[in-house]
């Protein structure tokens, strides 16, 4: 004798039994059948459009954000080269995007691509930050650039009068830790490399001349007791003080500093005037303070 149970099983199992086999669903589940042997075989019989003229484009034609002044006019080729794209781009091919990302993102000038965007007929346009030349580095065999945030640019990409047209770092032991398009890998640079792109606006306006980078010593290793100074055209040295971003009690902002060092020059007309050079200090809250380079050496002599 069948069980309560069992009668309700048959019950449920009939009722799915005519939902499945009614017309519309067995038509849907036929679909998804032939559609699974059916797409691939198909493919094979459509032309093969991604080779039509109106889907191809050169490499050398893709289109990015406008490069600024300092970028080399053969960027683009640069890119294609470095990466190694085919001469010929399809914009049908699925993974378009991503490789043409990942060959500008290879280039030392790029800082961070944005966006890859591919339109028809065929037309790819890259969107693009640039990385921007802050500072020069003099170590022993010449001058290497950097921008911002310490990272080593192209050096082949500056002639010798571009050079001096940057900030000079000076007083590093270092020397670059890789390729251009990667840090330099010593915080000290990395230190003067903020402070250039802070003072990059002023520096010609200021008369200034370079940044000396502390020594780093065991008695301070860290980057919060590493004091940097400014040395101007007249020999003057301008104590700056810490990093920007280095967050230290009482320190100054770098905005304060910069306000302090215009002021500076409003009053007296030049960091060596009247009888410069001198060692000014502009980290004090009140007041800034100088006295002559001269007394100040034999100070630090004794």
């Amino acid at each position: 004798m069948a069980s309560k149970k069992d009668g309700k099983q048959q019950a449920t199992s009939s009722g799915l039994a005519a939902i499945l086999f009614r017309p519309p669903v067995l038509v849907l589940v036929a679909l998804g059948v032939a559609s699974t042997f059916l797409v691939p075989t198909a493919k094979q019989w459509l032309p093969d459009l991604s080779q039509r003229p109106e889907y191809l484009l050169k490499s050398t034609e893709i289109e990015t954000s406008p490069a600024p002044p300092w970028v080399p006019p053969d960027f683009l080729r640069q890119v294609v080269r470095r990466a190694g794209l085919p001469e010929t781009l399809s914009v049908l091919d699925e993974d378009l995007t991503r490789r043409v990302a990942e060959a500008f993102g290879m280039h030392p000038w790029v800082r961070e691509v944005v966006s890859v965007r591919k339109d028809f007929p065929a037309r790819v346009f890259v969107q693009i930050r640039f990385r921007e030349p802050a500072a020069m580095v003099r170590v022993r065999n010449g001058v290497y650039p950097v921008d911002g945030l310490g990272v080593l640019l192209p050096p082949e990409d500056f002639s010798v009068t571009e050079t001096q047209e940057y900030p000079l770092i000076e007083n590093v032991l270092s020397t670059p830790q890789g390729a251009a398009g990667t840090a330099w890998g010593d915080p000290v640079v990395h230190g003067a490399a903020r402070l250039a792109a802070v003072l990059k606006p002023f520096w010609h306006e200021f008369g200034l001349k370079s940044i000396r980078v502390p020594r780093r010593t065991k008695a301070r290793p860290e980057m919060k007791n590493l004091i940097y100074e400014l040395v101007t055209q007249g020999g003057s040295r301008i104590i700056w003080g810490r990093a920007p971003g280095v967050d230290y009690p009482g320190e100054l902002s770098s905005k304060q500093k910069i306000g302090r060092m215009a002021k500076y020059l409003a009053d007296f007309g030049g960091f060596d005037h009247p009888h410069g050079p001198y060692e000014i200090d502009i980290r004090h809250w009140q007041e800034i303070s100088r006295r002559p380079l001269t007394s100040a050496r034999r100070q630090w002599r004794r």
